[in-house]
């Protein structure tokens, strides 16, 4: 009879120890581990180690250029558009400036930065209208720029980039729109490609999606192939300093349930993991350069959440 009391409460207090897991609360996002000032999020793993180490896996010295042409032309994400106007200020009539009859030319941008090849920081995606570090917008957000988490304060990115062959592992050239990238596919491309994804690492993916630029411009920009909600989590884990694709959101769309750029939350706000959109993976991919020393150095706008770039992969 003891015996069987004894057993009833082990079982009845297990029972409690299960229900106290199942409903204990989930970490709080909002605190970042690196501090309650912090404003750089994941750019915190980089290091001069890393520099280093990314500088040894050049063996031939090839520049790739990650960025894509910008023009009006350029699809992207609604309302988003860009212009350029080239203008000699000041010149007309007039033969040129001084003896030597120097003439120039000059440019106006007229347009959102979100356009082409982008860096999104910090600021860009949040949830309820908190972002990262439990940053509230009523407290930075500020129409002539952020006062905190501008891409200002992202510190220039030399590291490991890791490519992850996503039309190679499907084989086909272009990946089909829906196709999420997620624990497995992931772990089961690094591993064909025999590389390890690990902490301080940028992480692209190549579909063949940007090959439609120009050709099915509705079809590029109303959907994609990208990271699944699971993949977005499992990268975060590894440490990565961002996450990229040759497509406009990185994410996969449609998406995978009724939340809407979720993936996009998890790296942002969540784990301040930063993002590259509409990347020129296709050069990497054809000489299957899986791993290479990856340079950005973004146009520091003060106080903005995204920055058009043009980074670089050396091999």
């Amino acid at each position: 009879m003891l015996k069987m009391l004894t057993l009833g409460v082990s079982v009845a207090l297990m029972g409690s120890i299960g229900i106290a897991q199942a409903q204990a609360p989930a970490p709080d996002w909002t605190k970042s581990k690196w501090g309650p000032n912090d404003e750089i999020g994941a750019a915190n793993y980089l290091t001069p180690e890393l520099a280093l180490k990314a500088a040894q896996l050049v063996k031939t010295g090839k520049v790739y250029a990650l960025g894509i042409p910008v023009d009006t032309k350029t699809p992207a994400y609604p309302p988003r558009a860009f212009k350029i106007t080239v203008v000699q200020p000041g010149q007309a009539g007039s033969p040129g400036m001084g003896p030597s009859k120097t003439t120039y030319n000059d440019d106006i941008i007229e347009g959102w930065v979100g356009v082409g090849s982008q860096l999104d920081g910090l600021g860009h995606i949040g949830v309820e209208h908190v972002y990262y570090n439990g940053n509230k917008i009523a407290d930075f957000g500020d129409a002539t720029g952020l006062k905190k988490l501008g891409i200002d304060k992202v510190p220039p990115m030399v590291t490991r980039g890791v490519l992850l062959d996503m039309a190679a592992h499907f084989g086909t050239d272009v990946v089909k729109e829906g196709t999420a990238f997620n624990v497995k596919e992931i772990e089961d491309v690094a591993k064909k490609q025999g590389v390890e994804i690990r902490q301080g690492d940028v992480v692209l993916f190549h579909t063949g999606w940007i090959s439609l630029i120009g050709k099915d411009d509705k079809r590029y920009n109303t959907g994609e192939p990208g990271v699944g909600v699971e993949g977005a989590k499992y990268l975060t884990s590894k440490g990565v300093v961002a996450v990229g694709a040759d497509t406009w959101g990185v994410e996969v769309v449609p998406f995978e349930s009724k939340n809407i750029f979720e993936v996009h939350q998890i790296l942002l706000p969540m784990n301040g993991t930063y993002i590259l959109e509409n990347m020129n993976t296709a050069d990497l991919a054809r000489d299957k350069v899986y791993e290479f020393m990856f340079v950005l150095g973004q146009p520091r706008f003060k106080g903005a959440v995204q920055s058009m770039i043009n980074p670089v992969a050396i091999r």
